[in-house]
């Protein structure tokens, strides 16, 4: 597999090796600092970020490499050049790019015109490389054997609802996605998808509306923004209202297990889809999650530079 296009792309196999190797780097990141010597890495962002341009340009150069950065606004593909023809630019200049944007099919022409490995650093729909951190934290903290253990996103239907399935699936998780009905459900493709691996793996995984049965007995309880980039700021108000009983209060997290622990992909918004007693209290493994965003596209880039990632 030579690129990493979206979360159900991967193996577990796949998963599996990079959360290791994300494992082995979060303990030595300067282990494999020759695999990109003399080599440079594309980095293209149409969206903001904080987490994803830090750990990227990080992880690059741990790797020995140089990392460009790009805006939106920089290149010929803001003025009517190809996505085909920009790939085959950085193609001949770049060892691999990473690239944070609102489509997916940007993310997969890129792919399918390229001739180096193709990393999705976020769009619309997925966020695979957000997940494998979230699983590098969550088997710090519970170890490999997750069975008997339930896994809870409670919000937004959103790229977030649709790889926390994906990804629990791949590893025969028990993952829960508690949202509202209707339009901020999470896709009914997605959830088709999820549940196919599932019954290859033996996941269970369920859609809930219902916040407080999905937050009974959780292992982790995770939640992201409710307000994403790209939302029509004219449906604020209705989406706020739709989400409001899903916000993660200290009530919800007593209604988990003894030892759960509070995700959120950050950035977050006190007061509204998390209180900021349980974003910055004992449960919480933000700043660890964060972290891991280092660690596993730096796995990531080494296996996909090295053509080991198998795919599904």
């Amino acid at each position: 597999m030579k690129d990493l296009l979206k979360t159900a792309d991967l193996s577990r196999e796949d998963v599996e090796l990079l959360l290791a190797t994300a494992a082995r780097f979060a303990e030595d990141p300067f282990s494999a600092k020759e695999t990109l010597a003399n080599r440079t890495v594309a980095i293209y962002m149409t969206k903001p970020s904080t987490r994803t341009r830090l750990s990227s340009e990080t992880a690059v150069a741990h790797l020995g490499g140089t990392p460009i950065f790009i805006r939106g606004d920089e290149l010929q593909i803001g003025r009517g050049e190809t996505i085909a023809d920009t790939a085959r630019v950085i193609s001949g200049f770049c060892a691999a790019l990473l690239i944070r944007t609102y489509k997916q099919s940007d993310v997969d022409e890129l792919g399918a015109n390229s001739s180096i490995p193709i990393i999705n650093g976020l769009t619309d729909e997925d966020h695979p490389t957000q997940l494998l951190a979230d699983w590098v934290t969550i088997r710090e903290v519970f170890g490999s054997d997750v069975s008997g253990r339930k896994f809870v996103y409670i919000g937004d239907g959103n790229n977030m609802a649709h790889a926390w399935m994906v990804m629990g699936a791949i590893l025969g998780a028990h993952v829960v996605v508690a949202t509202p009905t209707g339009k901020w459900a999470p896709k009914s493709e997605s959830i088709a998808i999820a549940r196919k691996i599932a019954e290859q793996t033996g996941a269970r995984v369920e859609v809930e509306h219902d916040p407080e049965a999905a937050a009974t007995g959780a292992s982790a309880i995770y939640t992201d923004v409710w307000m994403s980039m790209g939302d029509p700021e004219e449906e604020r108000r209705e989406k706020l209202a739709a989400l409001s009983p899903y916000a993660v209060t200290s009530h919800l997290m007593s209604l988990a297990a003894r030892d759960a622990i509070f995700m959120h992909c950050l950035p977050a918004h006190r007061g509204e889809e998390v209180q900021a007693e349980v974003i910055d209290g004992p449960q919480s493994v933000i700043w660890r999650q964060a972290y891991h965003r280092r660690t596993t596209i730096q796995a990531i880039l080494y296996h996909a530079f090295r053509g080991e990632l198998q795919g599904r």
